[in-house]
């Protein structure tokens, strides 16, 4: 009984066999033995010969595949001049945005101003109560004064000082004479040894006098010394005090809209590690269009060139390019580009995404479909052609901008036939049998 399964299997695997393997073969068969397969008689060949097609219609026929060869579909691709201009995606930020903070701590005395108002150069943000600011600043200045006082005292000190340094310097020269002519006259006879004794205390009497005098004069000296230290002094601590006066009033530093509220009232401004945001300003005229180049590209961008970009809530707005940075990005080795874009309605914000185009040179392109790309081996991105001896050729190309027609690639000659279906299967010098359709209108 377990024959009968085994018998069918072969069967059906012998006519799969001949199905699909021996084809060709059982269709050449089963021609040979259709009686429609009989040679035409004499009547019928000169019937179509009398029917033969023009010879432009001939012409125009497709030459027979060589024996073997691949069925592909291709597509005739001709160059076309295209503006190739750097396509990049970023987003829109303001030209300059700051957070006020405060500089000194104190309480907001003032009435805040709601975000989204408009605020000029200077204009008042958030005040501060001034606490005892105002009274160390009356104290420096009343320390200052005092200092101020003492110096037509302390000035008349330092001649008095020189003066007596002056007199007992003389002192100290008459004792000397004096002690000369007694030592003297003593070797003569003509003085006691008391008299010189006396003369020579006398000397020593002067010098104390002339060391008192000097010590004197410095001390007078150091006095105006302390007096110009004191003023010093004084006048730091009403620069210390006038400055945080000026602190207490937090100025807009530049034109723009408020992103924030300023500070609500009686809210306590810490500038030591709390809260010290008085506000957040933008600054959206003119406003910056910001995106990272990669490395294979940014050889084609300029400073200055134009450029220009589509919102995606819609709208088109153009600008120039302002700075291109000179370093890569360490993660992604990409390279930041700016473009300053006019805003004088403020109608664009900050943050909106934007497809942006900046300005390059032309160049000769084939408009492809994104399937007909491949890799070689070599991992090398292309296109595989059809040469005039109707063999697959791989082809590398450049990749410079993706539509929604296709992709527009360099590389490829003027002219070129590019495989569009069946490009995964061949490889180079296999021989193809190419039907050419218009796979991109």
């Amino acid at each position: 009984m377990r024959i009968v399964p085994i018998i069918t299997a072969l069967l059906v695997a012998g006519l799969l066999y001949g199905i699909v393997i021996e084809r060709e073969r059982l269709l050449q068969f089963a021609r040979d033995l259709s009686p429609t397969a009989a040679a035409p008689s004499p009547e019928m060949a000169t019937d179509v010969t009398e029917e033969e097609p023009p010879a432009e219609e001939a012409a125009a026929e497709p030459q027979a595949p060589a024996e073997g060869a691949v069925g592909v579909i291709a597509m005739r691709s001709a160059a076309q001049e295209i503006d190739s201009a750097v396509v990049l995606r970023g987003e829109t930020q303001p030209d300059r945005q700051v957070d006020v903070l405060a500089e000194v701590s104190g309480k907001v005395i003032s009435t805040p101003l709601r975000k989204g108002a408009f605020v000029d150069e200077g204009q008042t943000l958030c005040e501060l109560d001034p606490g005892t600011t105002l009274a160390s600043l009356a104290e420096a200045e009343a320390r200052l004064s005092e200092a101020q006082a003492q110096i037509p005292e302390v000035e008349a000190r330092v001649p008095e000082a020189e003066a007596r340094l002056e007199e007992a310097k003389a002192r100290l020269e008459e004792a000397r004479i004096n002690a000369n002519a007694a030592a003297k006259l003593s070797e003569g006879g003509f003085a006691s040894d008391t008299r010189v004794a006396n003369t020579e205390a006398a000397v020593r009497s002067a010098e104390a006098g002339v060391s008192s005098a000097e010590a004197g004069l410095k001390a007078a000296r150091s006095g105006m010394q302390g007096v110009e230290a004191a003023i010093e002094s004084a006048e730091a601590a009403m620069a210390r005090a006038q400055t945080q006066i000026d602190h207490l009033t937090i100025t807009a530093p530049f034109a723009g809209v408020l992103e924030t509220d300023t500070a609500e009232l009686g809210t306590l401004m810490q500038s030591q590690g709390g809260n010290a945001l008085c506000a957040t300003i933008l600054q959206l005229d003119p406003l910056k269009l910001v995106a990272f180049v990669p490395e294979t590209q940014v050889g084609r961008i300029e400073v200055g060139a134009t450029a220009g970009a589509r919102l995606t809530e819609g709208g088109d707005i153009s600008g120039k390019v302002t700075f291109l940075s000179r370093s890569a990005d360490m993660m992604t080795r990409t390279f930041r580009v700016e473009i300053t874009v006019p805003n004088p309605d403020l109608r664009l914000r900050s943050g909106q995404t934007a497809e942006i185009a900046i300005q390059a040179d032309g160049a000769m392109a084939h408009l492809i479909p994104s399937s007909a790309l491949t890799l070689d081996d070599q991992g090398t991105l292309g296109v595989r052609t059809v040469d005039d001896d109707s063999l697959a050729r791989f082809m590398p190309v450049t990749l410079m901008r993706d539509t929604r027609d296709g992709v527009w690639v360099t590389g490829l000659p003027d002219s070129v036939n590019v495989i569009t279906v069946g490009q995964e299967y061949v490889t180079d010098g296999v021989a193809v049998a190419p039907s050419y359709e218009d796979v991109i209108q």
